[in-house]
C-alpha cells in the first residue's frame, strides 16, 4: 500500500491523456444531467431569498454597476472564458516541470474537485442570476455582443445552463491560487495567487453567471479535494518532496551470476 501512495515521477504522455479524457469525461457527464429548468429556476429564488435574509444579495448592484464601465466588463467576459482554462493548465504545466514529486498528489486534488462536483450538478440544479425571470440581471455575454460563455448566445445549447452549484471557476482557481502561493518563490507571484480567486469571484458575480453561494460550494468541493488527496498520500500533497526519489532497485535491473 506504502507502494501505491509513493510519489511516482509523472509521464508526460500519461498526463496530457489523463487531462483531456479527464476534461473531456466531466463535460459529457455535466452536460448529460438532465436539464431541470423548474427546479433550476426555483432554487435560484431560494438562493436570492437566503442571501437577501442575511442581507448578503449583493449580486444584483456589482453585475449593474460594472456593467456600465463597457471596457471593464467586456473584458471580464473573455476573463470568464479563458483564464478557467489557461491558468489551470498553466499551473498543471509549472507542476510537472518544477515539482514532479508533489504533481501527482496535487493533480488528485483537482480531480477530486471537479469530479464530487458533479454531484452538485445532478442534485442540486441551479439556473444562474443572468437566467432567472425575476432579478432583472444583465447576461453581459449577450448585452455586449463577446464571446465569453458557453451557456450564453449561440452556445448555449452545447451547455447545461441549470449547472451552477457548485462554480468550478472558483474550484479551480482557488486550487490555482493556494498552489502558487504555497510553492512559488517570489513574493509578488504568490500575491498573484492569492489575487487570482479574489479576482475570480468578482467576476462570476459581476457577468451574473453565479451566485456568490456557488462560490462556497466550489470551496467545499476543494475541502473534498484536499481531503482525499491528503488520505491517499498521507500528508498534505505540498509537504511531499518537491522531486520524486530514485529507488536505485526500480532503476536498475537485480544483479545476476557474471559469466566468462
Amino acid at each position: 500500500m506504502d507502494r501505491l501512495r509513493a510519489p511516482r515521477r509523472p509521464r508526460l504522455w500519461f498526463e496530457i491523456l489523463l487531462v483531456a479524457v479527464g476534461y473531456w469525461t466531466y463535460s459529457l457527464i455535466r452536460n448529460a444531467v438532465p436539464e431541470r429548468k423548474h427546479e433550476a429556476m426555483r432554487n435560484a429564488g431560494r438562493i436570492w431569498e437566503w442571501e437577501d435574509r442575511l442581507g448578503l444579495a449583493f449580486e444584483h448592484g456589482v453585475n449593474h454597476a460594472l456593467d456600465s464601465v463597457g471596457w471593464l466588463i467586456v473584458g471580464m467576459n473573455y476573463y470568464y472564458a479563458t483564464l478557467h482554462f489557461v491558468v489551470t493548465l498553466g499551473v498543471l504545466v509549472w507542476l510537472y516541470r518544477w515539482h514532479p514529486g508533489r504533481y501527482a498528489a496535487t493533480r488528485l486534488v483537482l480531480f477530486a474537485t471537479t469530479g464530487v462536483a458533479l454531484l452538485g450538478y445532478y442534485f442540486f440544479p441551479l439556473a444562474p442570476p443572468r437566467l432567472m425571470a425575476r432579478g432583472h440581471f444583465i447576461d453581459t455575454v449577450v448585452a455586449h455582443h463577446t464571446w465569453g460563455s458557453m451557456a450564453s448566445g449561440n452556445l448555449a445549447g452545447m451547455s447545461n445552463q441549470y449547472a451552477a452549484m457548485p462554480s468550478m471557476h472558483i474550484g479551480w482557481s482557488l486550487w490555482c491560487g493556494i498552489t502558487i502561493a504555497v510553492l512559488a518563490r517570489p513574493v509578488w507571484v504568490k500575491a498573484l495567487g492569492l489575487l487570482y480567486p479574489a479576482a475570480t469571484l468578482v467576476v462570476i458575480v459581476a457577468t451574473a453567471n453565479h451566485f456568490w453561494l456557488d462560490a462556497v460550494g466550489g470551496a467545499l468541493c476543494l475541502s473534498f479535494g484536499f481531503g482525499l488527496s491528503r488520505l491517499w498520500y498521507g500528508r498534505l500533497s505540498y509537504r511531499l518532496p518537491k522531486q520524486v526519489a530514485a529507488r536505485q532497485a526500480e532503476a536498475e535491473p537485480e544483479a545476476g551470476p557474471r559469466t566468462a
